[in-house]
C-alpha cells in the first residue's frame, strides 16, 4: 500500500493542483502558433502576451477576492470602473509627469466609490450580487460618458514609457504586476483577512459564528475588486496613449475567465494566484491563434467558449467544503 501511495500522488496532482491545466494550455497555444508562423515573431507574440497578459491578471486579482467569499458574488461594474477611473486619471495627470501619482490615486478613489456602491445595493437594498454590480455598470458607465466624452489628454511622457517599456524584453508592467501578485498572495494567505474570505466562501454562517465579521470582509473585497479595476483603467490609459469610453469592455467575462480556468473554486473558499498568470496567458494566446488561423470574429468567439468551457471540465476546480 505504502508503493503505491507516492505513484498516486503523483497522477493525482495535476487534479490537486488545476491551475497547471492553464499554463499547459497556453503553452500548447503558443507552439501552435509558433508551428503555423514558422517562428517568426515568436518573442514579439511572447512579449506581447505578458503584456496584455498583466491587465487580465490585476481585473481578475480583483475579481478572485470577490468569487472567492462564496456563490453569487461576482463584480460585473469592472469594465465600468476601467473605463471611469482611466477618464478621471488621465485628467488629473494632465499630461505631466509630477501628477502621475496624484492620477493613480484618484483612479484608486473612483475604485473605493464604486466598491462602496455596490456594496451598499447589495447590503441596504438586498439586491443579488449579481443583478447590483451590473446595475452599477449602467450608472457608473452613464458617469464615465458625461465625464470623458470629448476627453483627449494624453497620458505623460514618463507613464507612457513605463507602461509600454520593456527590460530584455520583459515588460515592465508585467514585473510590477508579479510585485503585486505577490502582496496579494501574501494578503490571501497570511492575513487574517485573506483567511476570513476563505471561511466566509466555505461556510458563512460558521464564519460568523467564529467571530468573523462577515458584511465588514465582504464590503473591503467589493472595495479591492473595484480599486485594483480603477487601477487597470489608469494603467490601460497610460498603455493606450489616453483613456476610451469603451476600453473596458473586454474585461468584463476575462475577468471571470481568467479566476476560473486559473483554478479558483467558483463556489467559494478557494483561490489560486499563481494560476491567473497561466490562464490570462492562457486566454490572450489563444485569441491570438485563432487571429493568425485567420478565423472570423464570430467562429472566434465560438471557439474561444468553447476551448475555455473544456479546460474548465477537465481541470475541475478544487471543492470546497460546503455541504
Amino acid at each position: 500500500m505504502s508503493a503505491t501511495t507516492p505513484a498516486r500522488r503523483r497522477f493525482a496532482l495535476p487534479f490537486r493542483a488545476p491551475w497547471l491545466f492553464s499554463f499547459a494550455g497556453a503553452a500548447a497555444i503558443f507552439a501552435a502558433t509558433i508551428v503555423f508562423t514558422g517562428g517568426q515573431g515568436s518573442g514579439q507574440i511572447l512579449s506581447t502576451a505578458l503584456t496584455f497578459a498583466t491587465m487580465y491578471v490585476i481585473v481578475g486579482l480583483g475579481q478572485m477576492f470577490v468569487i472567492t467569499t462564496g456563490p453569487g458574488n461576482v463584480d460585473l461594474s469592472i469594465p465600468s470602473t476601467i473605463a471611469l477611473a482611466g477618464a478621471v486619471s488621465m485628467s488629473v495627470m494632465g499630461g505631466t509627469d509630477a501628477m502621475i501619482l496624484p492620477g493613480i490615486l484618484a483612479a484608486l478613489a473612483v475604485g473605493v466609490a464604486v466598491g462602496c456602491f455596490n456594496f451598499a445595493l447589495i447590503r441596504l437594498l438586498q439586491i443579488p450580487p449579481i443583478i447590483a454590480t451590473l446595475s452599477a455598470s449602467f450608472l457608473i458607465q452613464s458617469v464615465a460618458i458625461a465625464y470623458g466624452r470629448g476627453l483627449r489628454v494624453r497620458p505623460p511622457e514618463s507613464f507612457a514609457d513605463f507602461a509600454t517599456g520593456r527590460i530584455a524584453g520583459v515588460p515592465l508592467l508585467a514585473i510590477a504586476t508579479l510585485a503585486l501578485c505577490g502582496l496579494m498572495a501574501v494578503l490571501l494567505h497570511r492575513t487574517y483577512y485573506g483567511r476570513a474570505i476563505s471561511a466566509i466562501g466555505q461556510n458563512p454562517r460558521a464564519a460568523a459564528l467564529a467571530g468573523i465579521r462577515v458584511e465588514i470582509v465582504r464590503w473591503a473585497t467589493y472595495v479591492l475588486s473595484a480599486s485594483l479595476a480603477g487601477l487597470c483603467g489608469a494603467v490601460l490609459a497610460g498603455f493606450s496613449g489616453g483613456s476610451s469610453l469603451n476600453m473596458g469592455e473586454e474585461y468584463l467575462l476575462a475577468s471571470i475567465a481568467v479566476v476560473v480556468v486559473g483554478g479558483s473554486s467558483v463556489s467559494g473558499g478557494q483561490s489560486n494566484v499563481t494560476g491567473l498568470w497561466g490562464a490570462s496567458l492562457f486566454l490572450y494566446l489563444l485569441i491570438t491563434m485563432l487571429n493568425t488561423f485567420g478565423v472570423g470574429a464570430g467562429l472566434r468567439l465560438l471557439l474561444t467558449g468553447l476551448i475555455i468551457i473544456a479546460i474548465i471540465t477537465i481541470a475541475g476546480g478544487p471543492r470546497t467544503g460546503r455541504s
